[in-house]
């Protein structure tokens, strides 16, 4: 199905579903009101009609780390919040964190596999797996993406995967970023705002991610909220990098008060648990239903909660006299040897399979084919995105083009533009507006959020900041 752009007339394909021909701000009746959505708009071509198919490299490998002391420049701030801290650029990766966040979308099929189930108990096993899945990118991505500026937006339409992302960066100080996205054919709102905090603990840097992800399915009625676990990358003196991520992730059915809770276990002394997780799903009375177990880097199965308990006693006998011998090394923090494969349940059904990543992908910051569509701008594109897309980012692209020495430069202009425009911004006594997210309350927690004004689509981009 091709989508022609003439730049004086849209052409579609007439073979194409009225739905996709036809987008609105979001859907019909109550919910139009809901999401404050606007009536049908143009189809307007984005990165999913130039940039369908995921890539397999980007045009320049990334730079050797090596000979770059990070102890120089962290060893004042142990303990401390990073997000003021400025980083050489060959520590980075040539994402913006919106585009980093818009990786969560990367398994929307199981969103869609939620929306098209009739039990609430499979639902929720569908929507775990998608909280799981949406972290999995980060496994052995150690670069650090670019700060997005104020008023820095991301959009994102896939049709092959029935979905459309606008995202903004609503807040400097502290660094907030806000994302909406939504089902091509209304079943589902996907939605939050972050607030990366980062701390360096000598050995390593740890980033949390605070703020709330709602997931509404909209034909069920159902609000699913949670929080992303905690991210650590270790060995940031010395010895290879490597990263974990631990915590309790919550995720709550707000319409059946049915609770997953999953456990990203820390890898621990002897490493048996790492990149581990492993949880339950109760019902409105904390009957658990099924038991969610696997790893955030390669997969994630359920089973009855009687079966696993019996299989892991069975397990716990033979484990008494093993890893006695452990050594430690002062020097750094030594990744453990763990092999990826789950051992699985018999009687599981598995929601879950960590993608293949391209062959090269270590030479090109560890990225999924995912990411590495997500900068792509073809002809005809710069005409219809608004002008603060990251993909215009110059010192982004110059870092992926290979273009080190320009991409610092780039990086340097475009922050002293921002302090600047702060500075004029005080002068005149003149507060900063957000364009496409209000501040608000979550009405399902109750927490500070972002919430998606409208219009995006819309393609009303006039009096836009000029902030590359």
């Amino acid at each position: 199905m091709c989508f022609l752009f003439n730049p004086l007339k849209w052409h579609f394909d007439t073979h194409r579903p009225a739905h996709v021909q036809c987008f609105t701000e979001g859907y019909t009746g109550a919910q139009q009101q809901k999401h404050r959505l606007s009536r049908c708009a143009p189809v307007y071509p984005s990165a999913a009609h130039y940039a369908c198919a995921d890539l397999t490299s980007l045009p320049a490998p990334m730079f050797s780390r090596n000979t770059i002391s990070v102890f120089s420049i962290l060893k004042k701030c142990i303990g401390q919040e990073l997000s003021k801290i400025t980083m050489p650029i060959v520590f980075n990766e040539p994402l913006s964190f919106l585009q980093r966040i818009t990786e969560y979308m990367e398994h929307t099929y199981l969103i869609n596999r939620a929306c098209s189930l009739s039990d609430s108990t499979e639902r929720m096993q569908a929507v775990a797996a998608f909280a799981v899945s949406a972290v999995a990118s980060q496994w052995e991505r150690t670069g650090k993406p670019f700060n997005p500026l104020l008023g820095e937006t991301y959009e994102l339409i896939r049709e092959e995967q029935g979905f459309r992302l606008v995202s903004e960066q609503v807040s400097h100080h502290p660094p907030v970023s806000a994302f909406h996205a939504e089902s091509l054919v209304g079943d589902f709102v996907f939605h939050g705002s972050i607030y990366p905090k980062l701390k360096f603990w000598g050995k390593s840097v740890e980033a949390e991610p605070k703020g709330t992800i709602t997931l509404e399915l909209l034909k069920h009625n159902e609000t699913y909220t949670w929080t992303n676990p905690t991210c650590c990358v270790h060995n940031i003196i010395l010895g290879k990098l490597w990263i974990e991520q631990y915590g309790t992730v919550e995720i709550l059915n707000h319409s059946t008060g049915d609770k997953c809770v999953l456990n990203f276990k820390p890898c621990g002394m002897f490493g048996k648990e790492l990149h581990t997780v492993e949880g339950y799903i109760q019902d409105k009375s904390k009957k658990k239903l099924c038991v969610i177990y696997g790893k955030w880097t390669e997969c994630m199965w359920s089973v009855d909660p009687q079966v696993y308990e019996s299989q892991k006693k069975s397990e716990k006998k033979g484990d008494g006299k093993k890893n006695k011998n452990v050594t430690v090394n002062d020097d750094a923090d030594d990744m453990p040897d763990v092999q990826e494969t789950v051992s699985v349940v018999p009687g599981s059904t598995l929601l879950w399979r960590i993608d293949p990543r391209p062959a090269h992908s270590s030479t090109m910051y560890n990225f999924t084919n995912f990411a590495m569509s997500l900068n792509e701008l073809e002809p005809g594109m710069e005409g219809i995105l608004a002008p603060t897309d990251c993909r215009f980012r110059p010192d982004i692209k110059a870092m992926e083009n290979g273009n080190m020495d320009e991409a610092s430069q780039e990086k340097e202009r475009l922050e002293e533009k921002q302090r600047a425009a702060r500075k004029e911004r005080a002068k005149s006594n003149q507060e900063w507006s957000t364009r496409w997210f209000q501040s608000g309350t979550n009405p399902y927690t109750g927490s500070q959020d972002w919430i998606y004004s409208g219009g995006y689509f819309n393609r009303n981009y006039r009096n836009l900041p000029d902030i590359y």
